[in-house]
């Protein structure tokens, strides 16, 4: 089987539709599928099945696209290994980051990079609304996530992740607050204040859940927003408490105060996640390391 079609295969596993493949490849839908026929006919079983309009793969098909991506992953690994050999990493390396990372991470990283010679890094940030990090990984070679834990569509999807650094969430409270007096507070403290949230289901909105199932009660959302500087404005003028990330939250500079969260886990795994067969190259695994020792000196300078 020709590995090319092999990676076509690959591709409408990730990308779900002939159409979205055509368009990240700049090939014709017509030419995708053509080449997925002959694919399938040199494979001796059907590959796709109609699925409505569209085409889906069948278990077979499933099957020969995770072939595809041990194929993938062995030329990189050959590639790697002849690259190494006759040259330092080249190229470029796209990295994508969610704002507060880039906000901690971006200007060390890229001072650490800057240097190396024909190496060209083009950083982009994220939609805060993406339901999903492993989707970028189909677009970037680098997905800077945030997650508690890998998650399982992570291992799904065999992706290859790299933890950089955890990082604590806090509650942020007005100054003048009562219970700014403490140095630390607990789920009793603070499940009956009024909350600015995020939406369901993002990493903060999981720490106030877990508050509410240890006390028992509802927390009382009055707002939810997506941005950090709009909860941190509505703390400030008293309109509730905020759970938010330690490192990136202006405590005292615009009237907050921040407080450490005890009784239950609160912080924030931030991660590097890879397609396999990008993980490999020397130029991905270059800027893996410099966004881990840019990490490790963050931690450094902020420890305490």
């Amino acid at each position: 089987m020709d590995v090319r079609r092999l990676a076509l295969l690959r591709e409408l596993s990730e990308r779900g539709s002939v159409t979205a493949v055509a368009q990240a490849l700049h090939l014709t839908p017509s030419a995708v599928s053509q080449q997925l026929k002959t694919l399938e006919r040199e494979a001796g079983v059907p590959l796709t099945e109609r699925a409505g309009r569209g085409l889906a793969l069948t278990t077979a098909g499933h099957a020969l696209a995770e072939t595809a991506q041990d194929v993938a992953v062995a030329l990189q690994k050959a590639e790697a290994s002849w690259s190494e050999f006759v040259e330092q990493p080249r190229g470029e390396v796209s990295v994508t980051f969610f704002p507060t990372a880039g906000e901690m991470l971006l200007p060390g990283f890229l001072t650490r990079v800057s240097k190396v010679q024909g190496l060209k890094i083009i950083c982009t940030d994220q939609d805060p609304l993406l339901p999903d990090f492993a989707d970028l990984t189909a677009d970037h070679d680098i997905v800077i996530a945030d997650a508690p834990r890998v998650l399982p569509g992570w291992r799904e999807r065999r992706l290859v992740t790299v933890e950089l650094m955890r990082e604590p969430l806090d509650i942020v409270l007005p100054e003048g607050h009562p219970l700014a007096a403490r140095r630390e507070l607990t789920p009793a403290d603070v499940v009956d204040e009024r909350w600015i949230g995020t939406p369901e289901g993002f990493p903060f909105d999981r720490i106030l859940q877990s508050i509410e199932v240890l006390t028992g009660r509802e927390a009382d959302i009055v707002q939810r927003f997506i941005d950090n500087s709009i909860v941190e404005v509505l703390v400030a003028s008293g309109h509730g408490i905020a759970i938010l990330p330690r490192f990136t939250t202006r405590d005292r500079e615009n009237g907050l105060v921040t407080r450490p969260l005890v009784g239950v886990r609160s912080e924030r795994g931030i991660w590097a996640i890879m397609q396999p067969d990008r993980a490999v190259r020397p130029s991905v695994r270059l800027v893996v390391d410099a966004l881990r020792e840019e990490s490790a000196a963050f931690l450094a300078a902020h420890a305490g």
